[in-house]
């Protein structure tokens, strides 16, 4: 597996997968139902963040976005947001991307990343997240409708990288 910059050429081959996720359900609270168009500005970031995409045999089977969390003087703090193919989770895709996020962040010259909303009930992101270093520092009660789990608590989870 390869990680390296998206273009935009490759939005086509990561929204199969970004909308199959977002109609779930279970993970993000992105808008469901929405066109190739419509998703794009959702997922590719822009300067000064970045998308990239994990490549196997030539096949994007995964991708991440990242970049400040927030702008002007809370801009040292970074964020990012992670897709898996489906057909491809639980072989060390979403590990390899955040690992790579991390090294970006540190070249970068981040102080520290922040996830804003991860669903607590998605115990493989926690527990990923978690082995990476982060702590959860805060959970939102009840702010993600689970399809399965009801109102369930969104985590704010926190890394000091420097």
């Amino acid at each position: 597996m390869i990680i390296r910059d998206a273009g935009d050429h490759d939005w086509a081959d990561i929204y199969p997968f970004y909308a199959a996720i977002m109609a779930e359900g279970r993970t993000y609270p992105f808008p469901e139902n929405q066109t190739l168009e419509e998703a794009r500005p959702w997922w590719m970031e822009q300067a000064p963040g970045k998308t990239v995409v994990a490549v196997s045999d030539g096949v994007i089977i995964g991708s991440a976005k990242m970049g400040p969390n927030r702008p002007g003087r809370a801009s040292h703090v970074a964020t990012a947001s992670f897709l898996v193919d489906p057909t491809h989770q639980g072989k060390g895709t979403g590990r390899a991307l955040g690992q790579y996020v991390l090294d970006w962040c540190r070249a970068e010259k981040f102080h520290s990343i922040q996830f804003n909303a991860v669903v607590e009930s998605n115990h493989r992101a926690v527990h990923l997240w978690r082995s990476l270093g982060f702590d959860v520092i805060g959970t939102v009660p009840e702010a993600f409708d689970h399809p399965d789990d009801g109102l369930v608590g969104l985590h704010v989870m926190y890394l000091r990288l420097k």
